[in-house]
């Protein structure tokens, strides 16, 4: 089991993604209002809160969502888990579709701190099934 530590959206491209706490996640589609969402591979992005615990530790101020994450959870490396590994918050139902991605030309962050962790630790994942995640939420794994 994990916990859902930040639910971030941003509602243009390009700019960091805030923390708003609770969201409704809409099938085939992504978060509702997040400028990334839309009918392709990518709908959500997730990232383990202790990578980003890490990366602070090593001196970066980062608030929740700078890395573009939609979902930070504690408790799960998911860089670890293979395409097509599903997770299951409340009603919502992810599958992963891919893991890291190219830092187009070296983010935001990136020129802030000198790395990125994003490419490395994040992965993609589209909505199987919709509903809302809020944060203190229960992640669970459900397959492999």
């Amino acid at each position: 089991m994990g916990e859902v530590v930040a639910v971030c959206i941003s509602e243009k491209k390009g700019t960091a993604k805030q923390n708003i706490g609770e969201c409704r996640f809409i099938e085939n589609y992504g978060l509702e209002k997040d400028a990334h969402a839309g009918n392709w591979h990518r709908q959500v992005s997730l990232l383990s809160h202790e990578e980003v615990e890490k990366f602070r530790a090593r001196g970066a101020n980062v608030a929740d969502g700078a890395f573009g994450e939609n979902l930070l959870v504690k408790g799960f490396d998911f860089k670890t888990y293979p395409v097509g590994t599903v997770f299951k918050c409340n009603d919502v139902v992810l599958e992963i579709t891919q893991i890291g991605k190219k830092c187009h030309s070296e983010c935001e962050i990136f020129h802030m701190v000198g790395d990125c962790i994003m490419p490395r630790e994040g992965v993609f994942a589209k909505v199987i099934h919709g509903g809302v995640i809020k944060v203190g939420d229960e992640l669970e794994l459900v397959t492999e």
